[in-house]
């Protein structure tokens, strides 16, 4: 293999991988991903972020949400539905306030936080915060709480 070629496959790879990442949909409507968690027979992963102030919160989408790992493991197993807390850009009236009530309901004190639910609407575990373990890591303990650890 000549290096033009090996630098044409390895650009052809990472593009490959960089559209594969993209097809990951979040929702914002958590009504709507508990349908189609039953629908789907798949989790739902809530992430409760502050997505433009939240140093923990970037670290976790960068490390782990954005993930090849994790964005195997959630096409396979999640119904994805973030609830952003930005402080920079501006959310629509009704997505603060939907995102304001389940923040309340869920007893959200600190961000990321992560809450997984059964597709009936269960909650299965909440976690708070993120010290970067890794992809595997949070994978882990998403499956204990699906099994009820």
């Amino acid at each position: 293999m000549t290096i033009k070629s090996w630098i044409l496959s390895t650009l052809a790879g990472a593009a490959l991988t960089v559209a594969q990442a993209g097809e990951l949909t979040w929702l914002t409507d958590l009504p709507k991903a508990q349908t189609l968690a039953k629908t789907e027979k798949k989790a739902v992963l809530v992430v409760f972020t502050g997505s433009d102030w939240c140093p923990p919160c970037m670290k976790l989408k960068a490390e782990v949400l954005d993930s090849a790992e994790f964005q195997k493991y959630a096409k396979e197993k999640l119904v994805l539905v973030e609830l952003d807390f930005p402080r920079k850009k501006t959310l629509p009236d009704d997505q603060k306030k939907a995102n304001a009530a389940l923040r309340d309901k869920y007893q959200v004190r600190g961000f990321p936080t992560l809450l997984l639910l059964g597709s009936d609407g269960a909650k299965l575990g909440q976690k708070v915060g993120y010290g970067g373990t890794g992809p595997a890591a949070v994978i882990k303990e998403l499956n204990e709480f699906a099994a009820g650890k």
